[in-house]
C-alpha cells in the first residue's frame, strides 16, 4: 500500500495548512481550511484534487475556507459532532473512535478537548501521522479557551501515548516563542536548549520547525512534562497532581 503524501504550506499570518494525498486513488484531504486561496494554490502546485476537508475545531482560522472550497470542488467536510453547529458546510459529524477514509488510508478520530470543547485530532496509524489542530504545538499547547486544565491534560495524555516516532502536524508555527517560554520553566533541559537554537536557525531561513514528532515533544515540551522535577520545583508545585502542574504552566504561558 502506498504511503500518504503530505504537503505543508503557510496560510494567513501564522497558520499552517496541510494536504494529505493518497496516490493510489487520488483522494486528497485538507486538514482544516484556514484560507481558501492558500489551499487552492497548494492544490494547484501539487496537481491534486480536493475530496475532503478534515476539521479539527470550529475556530474561524480553521474553517474560513469551508464554503468556498466546497462550492469549487464538491468536497466532503468532516468535523467534530460536538461542534457541528459552528462548522460551516459540515457533511459528516464524527466522535471518538470513528474512522475517516481518505482513499485507501484510514484516519482514527481522537477527541482532544480543552482548546475548544469539541476539538478532535486525526490519527493515521498506518502512516504514523497525527494532525492535532490547536491542541498541541511544537514546544507548546493551545490556550484553554473552552475547557480547563484537567480536560486538556487528559487530551494531551492521549497524544503522549502514541508511538514516539509519530509525525505531528499542528495548526500554527509558534516554536521560537514557545521555546523561549519553555526555557523559563525548565532551563536545565539540554534537549530543549538545542531545540531553541534550531528554531532560531530555521526562522532565519524562513523555514518552519514543523512537523515535529511525539518523541521530540515528550523530550522538550513543558506542557507534556509536568512530572519533571525541575519544572515542579521552579513552579513551587513539588508533589502536586500532574494536571495541576500542567495548569500552572499554562497559566504562566498566558502571562508570558
Amino acid at each position: 500500500m502506498a504511503k500518504l503524501e503530505v504537503h505543508q504550506f503557510p496560510a494567513r499570518s501564522d497558520n499552517y495548512g496541510v494536504l494529505v494525498h493518497d496516490p493510489e486513488t487520488g483522494a486528497t484531504a485538507s486538514i482544516d481550511a484556514p484560507d481558501a486561496d492558500a489551499v487552492i494554490e497548494a492544490l494547484y502546485q501539487k496537481g491534486w484534487t480536493l475530496t475532503h476537508i478534515l476539521i479539527t475545531h470550529h475556530h474561524g482560522d480553521h474553517t474560513a475556507g469551508n464554503k468556498r472550497l466546497k462550492a469549487l470542488t464538491g468536497c466532503i467536510i468532516v468535523g467534530p459532532k460536538v461542534e457541528a453547529r459552528s462548522i460551516p458546510a459540515i457533511d459528516v459529524e464524527v466522535s471518538e473512535g470513528d474512522g475517516v477514509a481518505i482513499g485507501n488510508s484510514n484516519a482514527l478520530v481522537i477527541e482532544t478537548p480543552g482548546h475548544t470543547r469539541g476539538h478532535i485530532s486525526y490519527l493515521f496509524p498506518e502512516d504514523g501521522i497525527v494532525f492535532v489542530g490547536d491542541t498541541l504545538f511544537s514546544v507548546g499547547c493551545g490556550k484553554l479557551l473552552e475547557g480547563d486544565a484537567r480536560m486538556m491534560w487528559h487530551s494531551l495524555q492521549k497524544l503522549m501515548a502514541l508511538p514516539p516516532e509519530t509525525q505531528l502536524y499542528c495548526g500554527h508555527e509558534y516554536t521560537r516563542a514557545n521555546a523561549k517560554f519553555a526555557l523559563t520553566v525548565e532551563p536545565g533541559n539540554a534537549a530543549l536548549q538545542a531545540r531553541a537554537v534550531e528554531a532560531e536557525e530555521l526562522a532565519k531561513k524562513r523555514q518552519p520547525a514543523l512537523p515535529t514528532t511525539i518523541g521530540r515533544e515528550l523530550a522538550t515540551n513543558p506542557f507534556l512534562r509536568p512530572s519533571s522535577p525541575e519544572i515542579q520545583k521552579r513552579l513551587g508545585m513539588e508533589g502536586r497532581e500532574l494536571w495541576e502542574v500542567f495548569g500552572e504552566t499554562r497559566r504562566r504561558k498566558d502571562k508570558f
